[in-house]
């Protein structure tokens, strides 16, 4: 196969930059993405945005099966070109985001060890197919991405640095960056670098929480302004009296004063429990 760019001007195609089509053409990282799942033919991948299919062609010389979900109908145009005969992808053209993922994957679980999740996410789509993957009824063992650096530091972050996005990705899964990725591995080359990012889901909760939707609520209202002292942001995301707010902080061992950022999932999970009441 040629260069990328004589691949695209042979089929007149030109990026996308509406749809984030900075393509990983660097064979090291490609490589790298790939191992990072730890993929054998015992596994079912997932691929979300495969594009030209340089990643796809690793993954398909490790994986059992790799479903890739492409938006692109120019960029589906030329898988099927390129990886026709291969029996064990399955090629669907539409948005990750309105997919039936159960519905998708369903006739292939039974027949794999585990479903992992590998891909080079547009920039935009990162947030949305994160809450995708993580909130999903049929959720992979492990997911290997390529996101934003500065965005795998803060999925990554520890307390004292947390942040909502940091909160929601942990409460579900061990995050660990593999490998930081240069701009120059890209095509076009993006603005900032990247990183291969590791998932590995969690098979139990962290701590016991009236609901995820109660967790979530506390953790929002939290972080609504970063800048106050936990207390002062609880009152006015949950519409509670400060006093009340205080006490029920106090009752589980979490200081008024601190911020946010400065909490682990174990004093969220017990935040949420306290407050649950006030919700009914």
């Amino acid at each position: 196969m040629g260069s990328l760019r004589d691949l695209l001007e042979s089929r007149d195609i030109r990026p996308k930059k509406g749809l984030g089509q900075n393509f990983l053409v660097d064979p090291v990282y490609l490589r790298k993405i790939a191992e990072a799942a730890e993929l054998s033919r015992d596994d079912l991948v997932l691929e979300i945005g495969p594009g030209t299919g340089n990643l796809t062609e690793h993954l398909l010389a490790r994986a059992g099966r790799v479903i890739a979900v492409e938006l692109d109908r120019r960029m589906v145009d030329l898988l099927r070109q390129r990886f026709a005969g291969v029996e064990t992808l399955t090629l669907i053209q539409g948005d990750i985001l309105s997919v039936d993922l159960p519905a998708l994957l369903q006739p292939h679980l039974g027949k794999f060890r585990a479903y992992k999740v590998v891909a080079n996410l547009p920039y935009y789509v990162t947030s949305a197919a994160l809450r995708l993957l993580l909130e999903s009824p049929t959720r992979a063992a492990l997911a290997a991405l390529t996101v934003q650096w500065e965005v795998a530091r803060r999925i990554c972050a520890q307390p004292g640095e947390m942040s909502l996005l940091a909160v929601a990705v942990q409460w579900y899964a061990v995050p660990r960056i593999v490998t930081k990725v240069p701009a120059g591995a890209f095509s076009p080359v993006p603005k900032v670098d990247s990183a291969v990012l590791r998932l590995d889901m969690r098979a139990e909760l962290v701590a016991a929480i009236p609901g995820e939707e109660a967790l979530f609520r506390v953790v929002r209202a939290g972080f609504s302004q970063r800048r106050k002292q936990l207390r002062n942001s609880l009152s006015a995301g949950l519409s509670l009296p400060p006093t009340q707010v205080e006490g029920t902080m106090r009752a589980v061992g979490v200081e008024p004063t601190r911020r946010a950022e400065t909490l682990g999932l174990a004093e969220w999970a017990a935040l949420a429990r306290a407050f649950a009441d006030a919700f009914r």
